[in-house]
């Protein structure tokens, strides 16, 4: 962000934009934060900004694959069960045991996974394959050089890349850099969201529910899709509809927040319109109508000396989620240094028809299925498709997307969905 906070700062764009050019717009705005060091236990579900590589040769030792008796490969080739072949045990070695252990040719050492194999032995019979003797082992099976050894250097070489920069550091990629060596790596850090809820109607979930007040639910539902998204969420509820209300806590939020997000006080038109009014006191927003339903009403700029991105989502529940998830999303996982986005889309066709406004791209609730060929099915979600209805919302395993020139669905259309549950039915 490059603009600066001035007086009445704040605009309104009476224009319709669509949402493409306004997704455009809002992430040609915003860059990946700045690589930071974090101790691998804080890196998970960050975004690599190096590359990982081997210190040393993975593993650095040959080691036992299994359980067993450490043995020259000459020693047991005669071994049948008919006719085993009977060894002293000389000694053990245990995982983690750093002692020098060496076979003397005809012997035998017992031998656990992972332990260093002894100088000399070049196999290793494991335990199933013997009567598991202490003094003396009985070896019904012949052990090729090599058997059940994990060489120096067979999982990675010394200086080769393990893990590319851009890859995510899910359990697995967490694994590889501990085996590396690695305590810390450099990597994307996860983006600080605030989310503000505001309206002198909102009740904190838990307390007495009175006339005229709902439970807030915006912030719950927007710092969890945040989250969700990648991000670290942090919430504040109870904003009141005031502009001397708002400023302060918008303010107070600055020191912690990489980006800031509110929800309602921000109608095209309304006369209580806190967030806007607050807006002009601390930063550079526009306010724009964007040719989509539901959540037309739509607000992006900076905020504070360090001009930190701020949403300004529409009140409705249903047009503050999908607004986060065509606007928001996208804008928190390039911060973090994804390089995918977007959700995952599937085609499928519908099985009902629905009626879709004209000129502004249509933003279902829909539930995905599989029908008995394999082919993609889409059904509308919940009992109506209104802007304040949750228990459709919950219901959605994906938004359909209409376009703009489409003003009813038939049955049987091919439609574009955007996956927000992976589960397939």
């Amino acid at each position: 962000m490059t603009s600066g906070a001035t007086p009445d700062a704040t605009a309104v764009d009476s224009s319709l934009s669509s949402v493409e050019a306004y997704r455009t717009a809002i992430l040609a705005a915003i860059a990946p934060l700045a690589p930071a060091s974090l101790e691998l236990a804080a890196a998970e579900g960050c975004v690599l900004a190096e590359d990982v590589t081997a210190a040393v040769a993975l593993p650095s030792f040959d080691n036992s694959g299994m359980d067993g008796y450490a043995v020259r490969a000459a020693d047991v080739a005669g071994a049948a069960e008919d006719s085993p072949v009977s060894l002293p045990v000389t000694g053990e070695v245990a995982a983690g045991d750093i002692g020098a252990h060496r076979l003397a040719p005809g012997t035998a050492i017992r031998i656990m996974t992972g332990a260093q194999l002894p100088a000399e032995a070049d196999a290793v019979v494991p335990v199933e394959w013997t009567d598991g003797g202490a003094a003396r082992v009985a070896i019904r099976r012949a052990a090729e050089h090599g058997n059940a050894v994990r060489y120096a250097g067979g999982d990675a070489t010394e200086g080769e890349t393990l893990l590319t920069a851009g890859t995510r550091m899910r359990p697995m990629q967490i694994a590889v850099a501990a085996s590396a060596g690695r305590s810390a790596v450099t990597v994307r850090p996860r983006p600080r969201v605030v989310v503000l809820s505001t309206g002198d109607e909102l009740t904190e979930p838990g307390s007495p529910l009175v006339p005229g007040r709902i439970w807030d639910s915006n912030s719950y539902m927007i710092a969890a899709a945040a989250r969700e998204a990648g991000a670290i969420a942090y919430r504040r509820s109870g904003v009141p509809d005031d502009p001397k209300g708002v400023l302060p806590a918008l303010e107070e939020q600055l020191a912690h927040a990489d980006l800031l997000i509110t929800t309602g006080g921000v109608s095209m038109g309304g006369e209580h319109d806190a967030v806007k009014a607050a807006l002009r006191e601390l930063g550079t927003v526009t306010f724009r109508k964007v040719a989509m339903q539901p959540g037309m009403p739509q607000g992006f700029g900076s905020v504070g000396e360090d001009h930190t991105p701020i949403f300004t989502l529409p009140g409705n529940p249903v047009s503050s989620f999908v607004s986060f998830e065509m606007f928001v999303r996208p804008v928190i996982r390039k911060m973090a240094g994804h390089a995918a986005l977007f959700r995952r889309s599937e085609t499928a066709r519908a099985l009902e028809s629905w009626k879709a406004p004209p000129g502004k791209v249509q933003l279902a609730r829909g539930e995905l299925g599989t029908a008995e060929d394999g082919e993609r099915v889409v059904r509308l979600a919940g009992p109506s498709q209104g802007s304040y209805v949750l228990g459709g919302l919950a219901q959605a395993t994906c938004l359909v997307v209409v376009p703009e020139q489409v003003t009813k669905v038939e049955v049987g259309d091919q439609l574009r969905c955007l996956v927000l549950d992976r589960r397939r039915r």
